[in-house]
């Protein structure tokens, strides 16, 4: 069998989005898998979309979620350049492009903007798009070369019939036939000398003996002129995988506002690279056993490109959440230390035991940004109602909360060792000496020292950090909210 060959072919245009993050990682899967080469060639023909530093943005994002690539602009395998702007230096599109003129699968057209913008036009897929009527087809071998000797512009059109059909092959989707009749004529070269995004495509995959093509499915419709290449200049046909859309919660398609549509949008936010592949790998495609949590190691062997589906695939950022929680509680401590680190002392800034507050956090968090809210009252007690005191299945309300608040007062007042063993256990005695539940005696504390219905640790632990005397100062704040309610 032919060794598997794939390409991740991005436009450095800017931040990495999910939809091409998802792309260059189906592509690494699905050579990896099966032991074959994954390439990076970057795809720059799009001189005004061109972003500067966005070639460091797409090494950065590859090296950090670990896709690897085999060959490249910085690993040559025999195949460079693998910039396009590079290899158009080489004159290699122009020379395919003649090579199509002379077969009469192409041909020159000379024709202006005015008169391009009179062509009549056609909506597709909810684009307005002119359709050339194959005016300059017609010109003669000598009007060519006149044009082409008195410098006119020109662009390299695509010649493709009027009639008949034009059939590709799809690994997900099967055999598409389309009507010859609704192909335009598409530019090959533009009369920049540039050529197209779509041309250059397929002059490279070939060139660079790609085996396995995969892009999203709005690509489908032009699939048709690519073939009609591949056969017109007498090359193999790639596999073609087209995969399907992604989508925000909306089943709108996932747009920059939402705010979590590129890598670097989710970093930002909190979320670790393994959870983040881990989640985009099953943006369209699942395992047989259903299972959802995998190393990329895991995804090597387990990923079978057959079972990608063809139906939208929604970005849940709630799910998303949910992943990156469960990489954050089975993440080594240290690592998670110091990751969480930054976001601990611009919550708490002065003189607190972070760590011991990074192991409180460790669980409970999905994001990193959630440490600010859990961990504030640390620094400030919050404004809070007596009405938290109340708590059904703790049987306690705001009587019973002061009568006890006062009781433990002169008993952590007399407390010397603030740890919170020391504290559990004098306030275990309390518990046992009064014949009460623990969690009679230990909401109302914890409420007291912390103002908040939800915190990341029990009372003692809480008290633990805050010390002696910011302690009883809680409580004692605690026991005037009562007594004034």
């Amino acid at each position: 069998m032919e060794k598997i060959r794939t390409r991740y072919a991005p436009s450095p245009t800017g931040k990495m989005h999910v939809g091409n993050l998802r792309s260059a990682l189906y592509e690494f899967l699905i050579a990896k898998h099966a032991g074959g080469d994954f390439m990076l060639r970057i795809e720059d023909t799009d001189q005004e979309r061109f972003v500067d530093g966005a070639i460091e943005i797409i090494y950065r994002t590859m090296e950090k979620t670990g896709l690897i690539h085999d060959e490249g602009p910085d690993k040559d395998g025999g195949y460079g350049p693998y910039v396009q702007s590079e290899r158009m230096k080489t004159g290699i599109y122009m020379k395919y492009a003649q090579e199509l003129v002379d077969k009469g699968e192409a041909y020159y057209c000379f024709c202006d903007r005015e008169r391009l913008a009179s062509l009549k036009t056609e909506v597709v897929e909810g684009k307005e798009i002119s359709i050339y009527d194959k005016h300059c087809l017609g010109l003669s071998g000598e009007e060519v070369e006149a044009n082409l000797a008195a410098d006119m512009p020109f662009v390299i059109r695509q010649n493709i019939p009027n009639e008949g059909t034009t059939t590709f092959h799809d690994e997900l989707y099967g055999d598409i036939t389309v009507e010859n009749s609704e192909l335009d004529d598409m530019i090959l070269i533009k009369s920049d000398g540039f050529p197209t995004y779509n041309f250059a495509n397929v002059v490279d995959d070939h060139t660079m003996n790609i085996t396995h093509v995969v892009r999203g499915n709005e690509y489908l419709s032009s699939s048709p002129k690519y073939v009609r290449l591949y056969d017109a200049f007498g090359w193999q046909v790639p596999v073609y995988i087209h995969l399907p859309l992604i989508t925000d919660e909306n089943h709108k398609k996932l747009a920059k506002r939402s705010g979590h549509a590129s890598f670097e949008d989710l970093l930002e936010q909190g979320f670790v690279t393994e959870a983040i592949i881990n989640y985009i790998a099953l943006l369209g495609w699942s395992p047989e056993d259903n299972r959802e949590i995998f190393s990329l190691r895991e995804l090597i062997e387990n990923f079978d490109y057959h079972r990608i589906s063809k139906s939208p695939a929604v970005f849940d950022i709630v799910k998303l959440r949910w992943m990156n929680g469960e990489y954050i509680k089975a993440m080594d401590f240290d690592v998670f230390y110091g990751m969480a680190q930054p976001y601990l002392q611009s919550a708490l800034p002065g003189n607190f035991d972070l760590k011991k507050i990074a192991a409180m956090v460790k669980t409970r968090i999905e994001v990193f940004p959630d440490i600010a809210d859990m961990v504030d009252f640390f620094r400030e007690l919050p404004e809070y109602d007596a009405a938290m005191y109340t708590h059904k299945k703790m049987k306690t309300d705001t009587a019973s909360s002061l009568e006890v608040l006062r009781e433990v007062l002169p008993i952590l007042e007399a407390q010397e060792d603030y740890g919170n063993d020391a504290l559990y256990q004098a306030l275990s005695a309390y518990v046992e000496q009064k014949g009460y539940k623990n969690g009679y005696v230990m909401w109302p504390v914890r409420t007291a020292v912390s103002g908040k219905q939800m915190t990341p640790a029990g009372a003692t632990e809480i008290m633990e950090i805050l010390g002696k005397e910011e302690s009883l100062r809680r409580i004692r704040k605690g026991i005037e909210l009562l007594q004034n309610a």
